[in-house]
Protein backbone atom coordinates (compact mmCIF):
# COMPACT_ATOMS: atom_id res chain seq x y z
CA UNK A 1 0.00 0.00 0.00
CA UNK A 2 1.31 3.69 -0.95
CA UNK A 3 1.64 6.46 1.49
CA UNK A 4 -0.89 8.08 -1.36
CA UNK A 5 -3.90 5.32 -0.78
CA UNK A 6 -3.48 4.75 3.37
CA UNK A 7 -4.10 8.70 3.43
CA UNK A 8 -7.17 7.58 1.41
CA UNK A 9 -8.38 4.96 3.81
CA UNK A 10 -11.97 5.69 4.76
CA UNK A 11 -12.93 6.92 7.78
CA UNK A 12 -14.87 4.25 8.71
CA UNK A 13 -12.02 1.26 8.11
CA UNK A 14 -9.77 3.41 11.06
CA UNK A 15 -10.01 2.26 14.76
CA UNK A 16 -11.72 5.13 16.78
CA UNK A 17 -9.36 6.76 18.70
CA UNK A 18 -11.32 5.88 22.09
CA UNK A 19 -11.82 2.07 21.06
CA UNK A 20 -7.88 2.30 20.31
CA UNK A 21 -7.01 3.33 23.90
CA UNK A 22 -9.18 1.20 25.81
CA UNK A 23 -7.86 -1.19 23.67
CA UNK A 24 -4.50 -0.94 25.77
CA UNK A 25 -6.44 -1.11 29.50
CA UNK A 26 -8.30 -4.59 28.36
CA UNK A 27 -4.92 -6.28 27.46
CA UNK A 28 -3.39 -5.08 30.62
CA UNK A 29 -6.51 -7.16 32.86
CA UNK A 30 -5.88 -9.55 30.73
CA UNK A 31 -1.46 -9.94 31.56
CA UNK A 32 -3.35 -9.73 34.92
CA UNK A 33 -5.08 -12.32 34.95
CA UNK A 34 -4.23 -16.07 36.11
CA UNK A 35 -3.33 -18.05 33.71
CA UNK A 36 -4.44 -15.12 30.71
CA UNK A 37 -0.65 -14.24 30.64
CA UNK A 38 0.50 -11.86 27.40
CA UNK A 39 3.69 -12.90 26.72
CA UNK A 40 6.05 -10.41 26.70
CA UNK A 41 3.19 -7.90 27.47
CA UNK A 42 5.09 -4.73 28.91
CA UNK A 43 2.26 -4.68 31.40
CA UNK A 44 4.42 -7.33 33.22
CA UNK A 45 7.76 -7.09 35.03
CA UNK A 46 10.02 -9.95 33.03
CA UNK A 47 13.03 -10.96 35.17
CA UNK A 48 16.12 -8.74 36.34
CA UNK A 49 19.11 -9.44 33.93
CA UNK A 50 21.92 -11.60 34.90
CA UNK A 51 24.05 -10.24 37.28
CA UNK A 52 27.55 -10.86 35.78
CA UNK A 53 28.07 -10.57 31.88
CA UNK A 54 30.97 -9.34 30.16
CA UNK A 55 31.94 -9.85 26.59
CA UNK A 56 35.41 -9.70 25.80
CA UNK A 57 36.69 -7.01 23.00
CA UNK A 58 37.67 -10.07 20.83
CA UNK A 59 33.97 -11.69 21.23
CA UNK A 60 32.65 -7.95 20.28
CA UNK A 61 35.01 -7.42 17.34
CA UNK A 62 34.14 -10.70 15.78
CA UNK A 63 30.62 -9.30 15.54
CA UNK A 64 31.52 -6.79 13.30
CA UNK A 65 32.93 -8.80 10.78
CA UNK A 66 31.22 -11.44 7.77
CA UNK A 67 32.51 -13.07 4.89
CA UNK A 68 28.78 -12.21 3.41
CA UNK A 69 28.70 -9.93 0.67
CA UNK A 70 26.87 -6.33 1.83
CA UNK A 71 23.35 -5.65 0.00
CA UNK A 72 23.65 -2.69 -2.84
CA UNK A 73 23.60 0.15 -1.66
CA UNK A 74 20.66 1.35 -3.85
CA UNK A 75 18.57 -1.47 -2.40
CA UNK A 76 19.53 -0.38 1.05
CA UNK A 77 18.10 2.60 -0.07
CA UNK A 78 14.86 1.87 -1.63
CA UNK A 79 13.98 -0.81 -0.16
CA UNK A 80 12.43 0.27 3.17
CA UNK A 81 10.57 0.19 6.59
CA UNK A 82 9.80 3.59 7.38
CA UNK A 83 5.87 3.97 8.24
CA UNK A 84 6.48 7.54 8.61
CA UNK A 85 6.67 7.95 5.14
CA UNK A 86 4.11 5.58 4.13
CA UNK A 87 3.76 1.68 4.59
CA UNK A 88 5.29 0.33 0.91
CA UNK A 89 8.29 -0.31 1.04
CA UNK A 90 9.44 2.11 -1.71
CA UNK A 91 7.68 5.09 -0.68
CA UNK A 92 10.24 6.17 2.28
CA UNK A 93 12.25 6.59 -0.81
CA UNK A 94 10.35 8.92 -2.71
CA UNK A 95 8.68 10.34 0.14
CA UNK A 96 11.39 11.29 2.95
CA UNK A 97 12.89 14.30 1.30
CA UNK A 98 10.44 16.56 3.05
CA UNK A 99 12.78 15.70 6.27
CA UNK A 100 15.16 18.21 7.29
CA UNK A 101 18.38 16.70 8.84
CA UNK A 102 19.86 20.12 10.09
CA UNK A 103 19.82 21.56 12.65
CA UNK A 104 19.25 18.20 14.37
CA UNK A 105 19.07 18.47 18.15
CA UNK A 106 18.21 15.19 20.72
CA UNK A 107 17.20 15.35 24.05
CA UNK A 108 18.57 13.04 26.75
CA UNK A 109 17.40 13.37 30.55
CA UNK A 110 15.60 10.76 33.23
CA UNK A 111 17.57 9.29 35.29
CA UNK A 112 21.19 10.43 34.97
CA UNK A 113 23.68 13.05 36.43
CA UNK A 114 23.96 15.11 33.47
CA UNK A 115 20.86 15.35 31.34
CA UNK A 116 21.04 18.20 28.39
CA UNK A 117 19.59 18.75 24.76
CA UNK A 118 22.50 18.34 22.36
CA UNK A 119 22.82 19.10 18.78
CA UNK A 120 23.64 15.64 16.98
CA UNK A 121 27.32 17.12 16.36
CA UNK A 122 27.88 17.63 20.01
CA UNK A 123 26.02 14.22 21.07
CA UNK A 124 28.93 12.45 18.94
CA UNK A 125 31.69 14.82 19.58
CA UNK A 126 34.82 12.91 20.74
CA UNK A 127 33.71 9.56 19.10
CA UNK A 128 35.18 8.77 16.10
CA UNK A 129 33.09 7.41 13.23
CA UNK A 130 33.42 3.54 12.28
CA UNK A 131 32.31 1.22 10.39
CA UNK A 132 30.51 -1.84 11.25
CA UNK A 133 29.30 -3.96 8.95
CA UNK A 134 25.77 -5.96 10.56
CA UNK A 135 23.02 -7.75 9.12
CA UNK A 136 19.37 -6.44 9.17
CA UNK A 137 17.05 -8.98 10.33
CA UNK A 138 13.27 -7.55 9.26
CA UNK A 139 9.49 -9.40 10.91
CA UNK A 140 8.70 -9.93 8.08
CA UNK A 141 11.20 -12.90 6.78
CA UNK A 142 13.99 -10.29 4.78
CA UNK A 143 17.21 -9.34 5.71
CA UNK A 144 20.14 -7.24 4.50
CA UNK A 145 23.82 -7.22 5.11
CA UNK A 146 24.92 -3.09 5.49
CA UNK A 147 27.99 -1.52 6.67
CA UNK A 148 26.93 1.36 9.19
CA UNK A 149 28.40 4.42 9.55
CA UNK A 150 28.09 5.44 13.65
CA UNK A 151 29.06 4.96 17.16
CA UNK A 152 28.77 2.67 19.64
CA UNK A 153 25.30 3.51 21.59
CA UNK A 154 27.25 3.06 25.27
CA UNK A 155 29.90 5.50 24.57
CA UNK A 156 27.51 8.22 24.04
CA UNK A 157 24.74 6.98 27.19
CA UNK A 158 27.73 7.17 29.62
CA UNK A 159 28.53 10.41 28.90
CA UNK A 160 25.30 11.58 30.86
CA UNK A 161 26.15 9.26 34.25
CA UNK A 162 22.80 7.44 34.08
CA UNK A 163 22.30 6.53 37.55
CA UNK A 164 21.18 2.98 39.26
CA UNK A 165 17.57 3.87 38.99
CA UNK A 166 18.28 3.82 35.16
CA UNK A 167 17.08 0.26 34.42
CA UNK A 168 16.10 0.90 30.41
CA UNK A 169 16.82 3.14 27.42
CA UNK A 170 13.71 4.89 25.86
CA UNK A 171 13.95 6.39 22.63
CA UNK A 172 11.70 8.41 20.91
CA UNK A 173 11.51 9.51 17.01
CA UNK A 174 10.40 12.94 15.77
CA UNK A 175 7.00 13.67 16.03
CA UNK A 176 5.99 16.64 13.14
CA UNK A 177 3.40 15.54 10.37
CA UNK A 178 4.53 18.10 8.22
CA UNK A 179 7.71 16.14 7.70
CA UNK A 180 6.65 13.16 8.63
CA UNK A 181 3.21 12.80 6.50
CA UNK A 182 2.63 9.37 7.47
CA UNK A 183 2.16 10.39 10.89
CA UNK A 184 -1.38 12.05 9.13
CA UNK A 185 -2.89 8.33 9.11
CA UNK A 186 -2.85 6.51 12.67
CA UNK A 187 -1.09 3.31 11.88
CA UNK A 188 0.83 3.60 15.00
CA UNK A 189 0.02 5.93 18.15
CA UNK A 190 3.09 8.56 16.91
CA UNK A 191 5.83 9.81 17.96
CA UNK A 192 7.33 6.27 17.15
CA UNK A 193 8.99 5.12 20.45
CA UNK A 194 11.10 2.53 21.37
CA UNK A 195 13.48 1.13 24.13
CA UNK A 196 15.95 -1.53 25.11
CA UNK A 197 17.10 -2.46 28.68
CA UNK A 198 19.90 -0.88 29.66
CA UNK A 199 22.54 -3.56 29.84
CA UNK A 200 21.29 -4.56 26.12
CA UNK A 201 21.94 -0.80 25.35
CA UNK A 202 25.60 -0.54 26.73
CA UNK A 203 25.98 -3.68 25.07
CA UNK A 204 29.07 -3.73 22.61
CA UNK A 205 27.11 -4.13 19.36
CA UNK A 206 24.68 -1.98 20.20
CA UNK A 207 25.04 0.72 17.73
CA UNK A 208 24.12 4.75 16.99
CA UNK A 209 24.24 5.23 13.13
CA UNK A 210 25.18 8.18 11.37
CA UNK A 211 25.88 6.79 7.86
CA UNK A 212 26.12 3.60 5.57
CA UNK A 213 28.63 2.96 2.88
CA UNK A 214 30.65 6.07 3.91
CA UNK A 215 28.17 8.28 3.30
CA UNK A 216 25.64 10.00 5.40
CA UNK A 217 22.42 8.52 6.37
CA UNK A 218 19.38 8.79 3.78
CA UNK A 219 16.04 10.58 5.41
CA UNK A 220 14.79 7.10 4.11
CA UNK A 221 17.21 4.91 6.16
CA UNK A 222 16.59 7.04 9.31
CA UNK A 223 18.61 10.26 9.05
CA UNK A 224 20.15 11.87 10.72
CA UNK A 225 19.91 9.31 13.96
CA UNK A 226 18.82 6.12 14.46
CA UNK A 227 19.67 3.05 16.12
CA UNK A 228 20.94 -0.55 15.54
CA UNK A 229 20.54 -3.64 17.77
CA UNK A 230 21.50 -6.23 15.41
CA UNK A 231 20.28 -9.39 17.51
CA UNK A 232 16.93 -7.96 17.29
CA UNK A 233 14.25 -7.44 14.85
CA UNK A 234 14.72 -4.57 12.63
CA UNK A 235 11.37 -2.31 13.72
CA UNK A 236 13.99 -1.66 17.17
CA UNK A 237 15.82 0.26 15.46
CA UNK A 238 14.52 3.07 15.95
CA UNK A 239 15.25 6.08 13.31
CA UNK A 240 15.68 9.55 13.20
CA UNK A 241 15.58 9.83 17.27
CA UNK A 242 15.50 13.21 19.27
CA UNK A 243 15.40 11.94 22.73
CA UNK A 244 17.14 9.13 24.55
CA UNK A 245 15.51 8.64 28.29
CA UNK A 246 17.03 6.52 30.88
CA UNK A 247 13.73 4.92 33.07
CA UNK A 248 13.22 2.92 35.25
CA UNK A 249 10.35 0.82 34.55
CA UNK A 250 10.06 -0.36 30.76
CA UNK A 251 8.82 1.77 28.50
CA UNK A 252 6.47 2.36 26.37
CA UNK A 253 7.68 0.93 22.61
CA UNK A 254 4.99 1.41 19.53
CA UNK A 255 4.69 -1.83 18.42
CA UNK A 256 4.45 -3.40 21.32
CA UNK A 257 1.79 -1.23 22.84
CA UNK A 258 -0.34 -1.76 19.07
CA UNK A 259 0.26 -5.76 18.98
CA UNK A 260 1.61 -7.11 21.89
CA UNK A 261 0.59 -10.64 21.04
CA UNK A 262 2.62 -10.29 17.97
CA UNK A 263 5.69 -8.04 19.08
CA UNK A 264 7.42 -8.74 22.15
CA UNK A 265 9.27 -5.51 24.07
CA UNK A 266 12.32 -7.96 23.56
CA UNK A 267 12.16 -9.26 19.57
CA UNK A 268 15.37 -10.85 19.80
CA UNK A 269 15.19 -12.65 16.17
CA UNK A 270 14.53 -16.26 17.39
CA UNK A 271 13.63 -18.75 14.69
CA UNK A 272 12.12 -21.02 17.56
CA UNK A 273 9.20 -18.38 18.20
CA UNK A 274 7.09 -17.63 14.98
CA UNK A 275 5.38 -14.42 14.46
CA UNK A 276 1.29 -15.43 15.22
CA UNK A 277 0.55 -14.86 11.08
CA UNK A 278 4.01 -16.52 9.89
CA UNK A 279 7.12 -18.61 10.48
CA UNK A 280 10.45 -17.16 11.45
CA UNK A 281 12.20 -20.23 10.29
CA UNK A 282 13.68 -18.71 7.49
CA UNK A 283 14.65 -15.40 5.71
CA UNK A 284 15.52 -14.28 2.46
CA UNK A 285 18.48 -12.00 1.94
CA UNK A 286 18.06 -8.90 -0.24
CA UNK A 287 20.07 -10.67 -3.46
CA UNK A 288 21.45 -7.11 -4.90
CA UNK A 289 21.28 -8.78 -8.39
CA UNK A 290 19.86 -7.25 -11.48
CA UNK A 291 17.75 -10.73 -11.56
CA UNK A 292 15.91 -10.75 -8.63
CA UNK A 293 15.23 -8.73 -5.58
CA UNK A 294 15.89 -11.44 -3.04
CA UNK A 295 18.34 -14.55 -2.58
CA UNK A 296 16.75 -17.95 -1.83
CA UNK A 297 15.74 -18.43 1.47
CA UNK A 298 18.21 -19.44 4.25
CA UNK A 299 17.76 -20.61 8.09
CA UNK A 300 17.43 -17.82 10.45
CA UNK A 301 19.93 -18.20 13.31
CA UNK A 302 19.20 -17.41 17.08
CA UNK A 303 20.13 -13.78 17.81
CA UNK A 304 20.50 -13.23 14.47
CA UNK A 305 23.91 -14.91 14.54
CA UNK A 306 24.88 -13.24 17.26
CA UNK A 307 24.13 -15.55 20.33
CA UNK A 308 28.22 -15.81 21.07
CA UNK A 309 27.99 -12.27 21.88
CA UNK A 310 24.52 -11.70 23.08
CA UNK A 311 23.12 -15.02 24.90
CA UNK A 312 24.39 -14.26 28.04
CA UNK A 313 21.95 -11.05 28.37
CA UNK A 314 19.61 -13.57 28.58
CA UNK A 315 20.37 -16.60 30.97
CA UNK A 316 17.84 -17.75 32.65
CA UNK A 317 15.11 -16.11 30.73
CA UNK A 318 12.10 -17.53 28.80
CA UNK A 319 12.38 -16.77 25.14
CA UNK A 320 8.82 -17.80 24.56
CA UNK A 321 7.63 -15.91 27.42
CA UNK A 322 9.62 -12.96 26.61
CA UNK A 323 10.38 -12.25 23.12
Amino acid sequence: MSLRDALRIPSFEITDEAVYRDRRRVLAALAAAPGLGLAGCSDAAPPPPPSKFVVSPEQARSGFRTSEAPTRYEDITTYNNFYEFGTGKGDPSRAAKTLRVKPWSVAVGGHCAKPGVMSLDDLIKGDTPEERVYRLRCVEGWSMVIPWLGVPLADVLKRFEPTSKAKYVAFTTLDDEKQMPGQGYRSLDWPYREGLRIDEAMHPLAFLVTGLYGKALPQQNGAPLRLVVPWKYGFKGIKSIVAITFVEKMPFTSWNDSQPEEYGFFSNVNPNVDHPRWSQKTERRIAGTQSKLFAERIPTRLFNGYADQVAGLYAGMNLRQWF
